[in-house]
């Protein structure tokens, strides 16, 4: 049964801001403690911010030292704890880990803060003007910190750098296992972030609330550019963005002490998460990602529901496999609702802090009453790690759970080993094209060679990398050269 010290979220705040002028516009700090001013609002409890004894902050594209102190002086919490987590760490991990410290009678009152200025920034790169930020100087109580980000030597040498690259990669063979087609894939996923055009306009703190047809966000344009095939600007994660966030957190019995009643209560369910980490090619299944079932079931069960048990979804959507996947191994249909924001490629992607926006969102349409039970998904790397938060407005079937799945997930993945060099055969088990304004664009493949092994290769064959945008690539048999270059060899 549930307890005095059994975790329930009793406000969220969120802010935004569009100001062209650098001069006139906010620091990512202003906003986070906006949106933490905003929690408290709704009840007659002056005490309850300076109450707050732990305050967690993941880290932006700021340069604050101790992000989390500058909110605790700014509302009188001087005792907290500071925590910072660190790029690489889920945003799921600090809201486990604020409700974990509840319920083991460490702490009564928490907030889960996060925020960035990347508006901000672009506005003053377009204005040839330095970004100013208030100094920082002193360290977090506690620090996050990740194992180091994986990206094998083979991947780094064919030019996968940026994240788009490796996601389109993993699409393509999440397409091909499905016999999809490149064209039925591409207009699924346009019908799909289509709608999330039409949940933006809805939502109003929302980036982006333009409705858009199907055509503009499948199609590259001069609006709409390619990035790597076949992922378009539309596609893609918009982190160029002012928003913030905070979630406030008490203990049941904190909560009553501060008139705060259950008709306030938001109920997280359970928490679950896997930190295993396997680099892209060197996957098992390139289009597959057994941590995400994993921890969703998990979740699930805590609470005791199944997947059209829950009335809420918002999985994490910095590129379309993300979206894909998860619900694939989570057991969700795509033809339903898969985010509550309208998606990070028009609602807005904060750096760092989605997932935590998409908390927020959830818990704004269940106290509108839009419903009563809500999962939400949080990614980090190439869907690298993977993490669930389920919530209710109602007290779960058992008390509320937080864990690490991690060695689970490890025991159910599989990886093959990969050659940075390799001459020789191989067939095609994930592919993109990547473009650039400087160059030409330039085909990859992640290629299964002999031994059970894969390497990476690229070309920069115009004709076959307009083949590689136009038909199913995946089984296809190429060449392989030690200078890391491939070839067809039908």
């Amino acid at each position: 049964m549930r307890g005095a010290q059994t975790p329930v979220l009793v406000g969220v705040g969120t802010t935004m801001q569009r100001e062209d002028d650098v001069r006139r516009s906010r620091e990512a700090i202003d906003l986070m403690v906006d949106a933490v001013r905003k929690t408290a609002r709704a009840h007659a409890a002056p005490e309850l911010l300076a109450s707050v004894q732990r305050i967690a902050v993941p880290r932006g594209r700021w340069s604050y030292r101790n992000p989390a102190g500058m909110i605790a002086t700014a509302i009188g919490a001087a005792g907290a704890t500071t925590v910072l987590s660190n790029v690489g760490v889920l945003q799921q991990t600090l809201i486990t880990d604020t409700c974990n410290q509840i319920a083991s009678g460490a702490i009564d009152v928490g907030l889960v803060v996060g925020g960035d200025a990347g508006y901000r920034i672009r506005r003053a790169q377009l204005a040839g003007e330095p970004v100013s930020e208030r100094e920082s100087l002193d360290e977090p109580d506690v620090e996050f910190k990740p194992g180091s980000e994986l990206r094998h030597p083979a991947e780094l040498r064919a030019g996968l750098r940026m994240p788009v690259g490796l996601y389109a990669i993993c699409a393509s063979a999440w397409r091909a296992g499905r016999g999809l087609g490149v064209d039925a894939h591409r207009d699924a996923m346009a019908r799909m972030y289509a709608r999330f055009t039409e949940i933006a306009a809805d939502n109003p703190h929302a980036w982006g609330r333009e409705r858009h047809p199907p055509s503009l966000i499948r199609d590259a344009s001069d609006r709409n550019p390619m990035h790597a095939f076949p992922y378009a600007r539309m596609h893609s994660s918009n982190w160029s963005v002012d928003q913030a966030c905070a979630l406030l957190f008490c203990s049941q019995a904190r909560a009553e002490a501060l008139g705060i009643g259950p008709e306030h209560w938001i109920h997280p369910l359970a928490s679950t998460e896997s930190n295993h980490m396997v680099p892209v090619s060197a996957r098992a299944e390139l289009g597959a990602c057994p941590g995400a079932g994993i921890t969703a079931r998990a979740a699930l069960s805590a609470g005791g529901l199944t997947p059209e048990q829950v009335d809420l979804v918002d999985f994490y959507s910095c590129f379309p496999f993300a979206v894909e996947v998860y619900a694939q191994e989570s057991g969700f249909s795509t033809e339903r609702d898969l985010s509550l924001t309208g998606g990070m490629a028009f609602a807005g992607g904060p750096y760092n802090n989605y997932a935590l926006q998409a908390t927020c969102r959830m818990a704004e349409l269940m106290s509108a009453g839009a419903g009563q039970t809500g999962l939400v998904s949080s990614v980090s790397g190439i869907v690298t790690k993977q993490a669930f938060g389920l919530w209710s407005r109602a007290p779960g079937p058992d008390a509320y759970v937080g864990i690490d799945l991690s060695q689970t997930v490890a025991a159910h993945t599989g990886t093959r080993e990969v050659l940075e060099v390799f001459d020789g055969p191989g067939t095609v088990a994930g592919h993109t094209v990547l473009f650039d304004k400087t160059a030409p664009p330039k085909g990859v493949v992640v290629a299964d060679i002999e031994h059970g092994r894969r390497t990476v290769a690229v070309t920069h064959d115009l004709g076959l990398v307009a083949t590689m945008q136009a038909e199913e690539f995946c089984g296809v048999p190429v060449r392989i050269h030690a200078d890391g270059h491939f070839e067809t060899s039908m």
